[in-house]
């Protein structure tokens, strides 16, 4: 039998073992390769890979390991490779690994933010992260300081670096409204946001950081004046009602707005980080410079209800300052209360008056300081008095006004506080007058003009019902007498009574009367010896020639 030949051993077939001539199988080719290429592919990602670094968070929400990318203008620069929490569970631990061109983002200054859909008063950012997922963002700086730790923005910052623009520091006494992300206007358009702010070293005020985007932050000048924009100013004046705001946005998130003054002024660009003062309205900011402030005190003795802090301080109808503080004091003498207004005031709001002052005390010699021209005016007549605003809702504010009448006081300048004295307000007295009035009201005796008033109504109701049944029914019968004589008179009257023929007949004889007495008048005054030797007879007619008779003419 031959090797192919199978043989049988105790009736079963037995298998034939061949040998191959190869000493290897080419089956281990298959890992060879695979090794191969796993080899190289790690010597290329390790020579591709870029620096590992790690980023804290205060949460890992939106991350996802092995998925979240990490980019820079929207360039993904890197991948998350894993999250894990920090061992006193505070925060969350993101292992980032960059890419090989990224090697200038592992460094001391830049900053990473978590890119989520936020909403908020200053509107609505990261909507593309809805459909794509939420994403680590980046920004680089200028340190060449390499650092692998970071601690990530819980924020996205305002403002990136190396864009175009100026910075700014406004100074404020609160941030009000204002936040990180608030618009600054010029114009009302947009030019710059508040970056950041901070409370001052000796926590009297807040400092802001604004930047203004190039190239309109060429409108930001040395004598450029800034005021906090929000909400909405509204003023009643003889042109109506006004309401003005920079934006819709403002009125919600706040607002900052600037503008240079009018008139003359420094027009030069203002360098990088200058310093401003943040006005609270835009009507106090756009005002002249204030100088120096002076602090005063006033002393009321009556209720200045309606009197607050911030309430303005007029001179002559001019805004020169505002009280800072009202409190109550007790005299022990008098065992009164009195009411001490503190109020800040500043006397270069004058204008002109004031420098007109100041160039008369220089030419008499003299120096003329703030204190020197109060007790000047005091000397005057100037007081203060706390007068009526606002009708409808009783605000006070106080005014200094030249009072005629009023009495000499002292007034020492050299004293601090200056004490600047005072007199009622015209509300004040016009209580005094209702009171006085009430007073007199109080002394006249309404109870006994009342029993008088009650005991003579009685009276007239007596009197009333006399006439009423007695007056009145004489009165009835004495007309009803009247009106048969006024009958009679008038049957008397008439055209065919006797009485009206015989008046008639006397009327005709005494016109022939009137007549004759007219004759013999005319005729005395002819011939007035007639009343001595009579009348004389009358003279004959002439006789008539015959001729005439015979012609038959007539005579």
């Amino acid at each position: 039998m031959s090797d192919e030949t199978a043989s049988v051993v105790g009736g079963l077939p037995q298998p034939t073992v061949r040998r191959r001539r190869f000493g290897a199988s080419l089956i281990w080719l298959v890992p060879a390769i695979a090794a191969a290429v796993g080899l190289s592919l790690a010597i290329s990602n390790w020579l591709q890979a870029g620096p590992q670094i790690t980023i804290s968070f205060q949460s890992a929400e939106g991350l996802d390991a092995g998925k979240t990318p990490v980019k820079y203008k929207n360039v993904v620069i890197g991948k998350v490779g894993k999250i894990r929490l920090s061992k006193d569970r505070s925060h969350v631990i993101v292992n980032v690994a960059l890419e090989k061109s990224a090697q200038g983002f592992a460094t001391a200054d830049t900053r990473f933010w978590v890119v989520r859909p936020r909403i908020g008063l200053g509107g609505i950012s990261g909507v593309g992260t809805l459909f794509s997922g939420a994403y680590i963002g980046a920004d680089a700086g200028n340190s060449k300081e390499p650092r692998h730790d970071f601690d990530g923005l819980e924020l996205p910052p305002a403002l990136t670096h190396g864009a175009p623009g100026r910075s700014f520091v406004l100074h404020s006494d609160d941030l009000g409204s204002l936040d990180i992300g608030s618009p600054v206007y010029y114009r009302h358009i947009q030019v710059g946001r508040v970056v950041s702010y901070h409370l001052d070293q000796d926590g009297k005020g807040v400092s802001l950081q604004i930047f203004v985007d190039g190239p309109n932050d060429r409108y930001v000048t040395r004598s450029s004046r800034f005021w906090n924009a929000s909400g909405v100013d509204v003023s009643l004046g003889v042109d109506g009602l006004k309401i003005d705001t920079q934006s819709l946005a403002t009125i919600l998130a706040g607002g900052v707005a600037f503008q240079d003054p009018r008139g003359p002024h420094d027009s030069t660009p203002a360098p990088e980080d200058s310093n401003y003062r943040l006005f609270g309205d835009q009507a106090t900011a756009m005002a002249p410079p204030s100088g120096p402030p002076q602090y005063i005190r006033m002393r009321f003795g009556q209720s200045v209800r309606g009197l607050a802090v911030d309430s303005p301080v007029e001179f002559l109808g001019i805004n020169i300052g505002k009280v800072v503080s009202v409190n109550l004091d007790y005299d022990a003498k008098t065992r009164q209360f009195p009411i001490l207004v503190g109020a800040v005031i500043y006397p270069q709001r004058l204008g002109n008056a004031y420098a007109k002052l100041e160039a008369q005390a220089r030419a008499h010699g003299e120096s003329l300081d703030q204190s020197r021209l109060l007790g000047r005016l005091v000397t005057h007549g100037l007081r203060a008095q706390a007068r009526t605003g606002n009708l409808l809702t009783g605000q006070l504010y106080v005014a200094l006004d030249f009072m005629p009448h009023a009495p000499v006081v002292a007034f020492d300048p050299a004293a601090r506080p200056l004490a600047i004295p005072t007199v009622p307000g015209s509300f004040d007295k016009l209580q005094e007058q209702m009171a006085g009035i009430v007073n007199k009201l109080d002394k006249v005796p309404f109870d006994s003009i009342g029993r008088h008033l009650d005991q003579s109504l009685a009276r007239l109701d007596t009197t009333l019902g006399q006439l009423n049944g007695e007056t009145l029914p004489q009165l009835g019968r004495t007309m009803h007498g009247m009106q048969k004589t006024m009958g009679t008179a008038d049957d008397v009257l008439s055209a065919d009574s006797p009485l009206q023929q015989n008046l008639g007949s006397t009327l005709q004889e005494l016109q022939r009367m009137a007549r004759s007495l007219r004759v013999l008048t005319d005729y005395l005054d002819g011939h007035p010896e007639a009343l001595i030797r009579g009348r004389r007879p009358d003279p004959a007619p002439p006789a008539v020639p015959a001729s005439k008779l015979k012609s038959g003419s007539k005579p």
